[in-house]
């Protein structure tokens, strides 16, 4: 070795290399004989067991500290290196140790985030948001103690510029500070959750929130596409949040009818009959009659005339009937409001409206109900002489036009008939007119012969 110290150049250079291949050493044995053995320990309890503890890398990140110490620690042992060598080399290792401690807390506080969210109650205060705060700020502690290492110089003085770089702060992390506090609010004041169904027409969102982040909140629409929203936005934008409607157990059902106002009237005793068929209808109508057979009585009492008398109306009975029909319906939620009623008339018709719950909130199960309500109701309206108003289609205005041709064609044909008849009745009096003539000429011819006769016998 006396040899070798006396050329320093190449001693600094073997040394170099032993404490490379330390480090390689060091590296594969902490990866493949401690970390592998503390993995099998960790495997024999309930957290090693959790696959989020090998997607983590928490402690793999941990690993590459060891290297890194061997080249920080040994660097300064091999003689004849150059001051700024070893300073380079220390600095760099010191740089790499600090990165991997911010990444292995960061990938930590991960594991913690997602051990919160499998709490039932973890949707309703998510510490997501809290969570990326914390690993911003380690993030910006990391970077400072990096940038102070590599430049060998103390962290107090990057700190003490830092007041004059406050402003230059405030705006790069504006959004995150506006987020931060959105962040708050929302989960303080439990604005929206994760799995709750919200609606933002002014930015395309309708549907799911499936994450809450401190920056934005993903919402997956109902056509599977997924809309980024700035957190800052729900505190800002007005949007709609259904889980009130989930959390009542009832979705509700507004929807009108369009009756023809022109078949509205009064119903006849014959018709009374029929209706009273509907057992839906039997206590409406015994009701109603009582009520409407008394004020007539005190009508007909008190001498008025018999037009101011009260009468049952087919419109009237239908509304009772849709009343009836939806207390009396299993897909109906009976302790919501319930409502049937009539609108302002309209150029289109006279709206009815069916007002209520559905006791069933899922999509298809409520627009089930919802369709088999009015099916019904649609079929049922003929009962009552009532007519459902719509806007002449293609098929109604041909119907019109061939009864418009038709009527054009009898029209025609009795116009002809009656041209043929007074032809007739012309040719008859012409025909009359002739026979009187020829009389009249006839008359004429016999008077002249009787006044000729006398003539000839006073010449005899």
């Amino acid at each position: 070795m006396a040899w070798l110290e006396e050329q320093p150049y190449l001693y600094a250079l073997v040394a170099v290399t032993v404490l490379v291949l330390l480090a390689l050493i060091s590296n594969w044995v902490t990866k493949h004989v401690l970390l592998a053995g503390l993995t099998r320990g960790l495997r024999q309890t309930r957290l090693g067991q959790d696959h989020l503890f090998e997607e983590s890398r928490v402690i793999t990140r941990l690993s590459n500290v060891v290297p890194a110490l061997v080249l920080s620690s040994g660097v300064v042992l091999i003689p004849h290196l150059p001051d700024f060598v070893v300073t380079v080399v220390r600095n760099v290792a010191t740089a790499f140790i600090i990165l991997s401690v911010a990444l292995a807390v960061a990938n930590f506080l991960t594991i913690l985030n997602r051990l919160y969210e499998r709490r039932p109650d973890a949707a309703m205060k998510p510490i997501k948001g809290y969570v990326q705060v914390v690993k911003i700020v380690i993030y910006v502690i990391a970077v400072l103690l990096i940038v102070a290492t590599l430049i060998d110089r103390s962290p107090v003085i990057l700190l003490s510029g830092l007041g004059a770089m406050a402003a230059v702060l405030m705006l790069v992390f504006q959004d995150t500070l506006l987020s931060l506090v959105a962040s708050m609010q929302i989960t303080s004041n439990d604005i929206i959750r994760v799995g709750d169904w919200v609606e933002m027409p002014g930015l395309s969102a309708d549907g799911d929130v499936i994450d809450i982040s401190l920056h934005v909140v993903k919402v997956q629409n109902w056509d599977k596409t997924i809309t980024t929203i700035p957190t800052r936005r729900f505190i800002d934008t007005a949007f709609k949040n259904w889980r009130g409607m989930q959390q009542a157990g009832g979705r509700r059902m507004m929807r009108e009818i369009m009756i023809d106002q022109q078949s509205i009237r009064f119903l006849s005793n014959d018709e009374l009959e029929h209706l009273q068929r509907f057992s839906l209808l039997n206590d409406y109508i015994k009701k109603k009659h009582d009520e409407l057979s008394e004020w007539n009585h005190e009508l007909e009492g008190s001498g008025a005339d018999t037009i101011n008398s009260r009468r049952m109306t087919n419109i009237g009975t239908f509304r009772a009937y849709i009343s009836q029909y939806l207390k009396h319906h299993p897909g109906i939620h009976q302790e919501l409001f319930m409502l049937v009623r009539q609108l302002a008339p309209t150029a289109d018709g006279l709206p009815l409206q069916v007002y209520g719950f559905t006791n069933d909130t899922a999509w298809a199960v409520y627009e089930g109900i919802q369709s088999d309500i009015f099916d019904h109701l649609f079929a049922i309206i003929p009962e009552f002489g009532l007519r459902v108003y719509q806007h002449p289609s293609g098929v109604d205005m041909r119907e019109v036009g061939a009864a418009l041709a038709a009527s054009q064609q009898v029209e025609k044909e009795q116009k002809k008939d009656l041209e043929e008849l007074d032809k007739e009745e012309s040719e008859n009096e012409d025909s009359d007119n002739d026979n009187a003539d020829n009389e009249e000429s006839s008359q004429k011819k016999a008077a002249q012969r009787t006044n000729a006769a006398p003539e000839s016998g006073d010449s005899a």
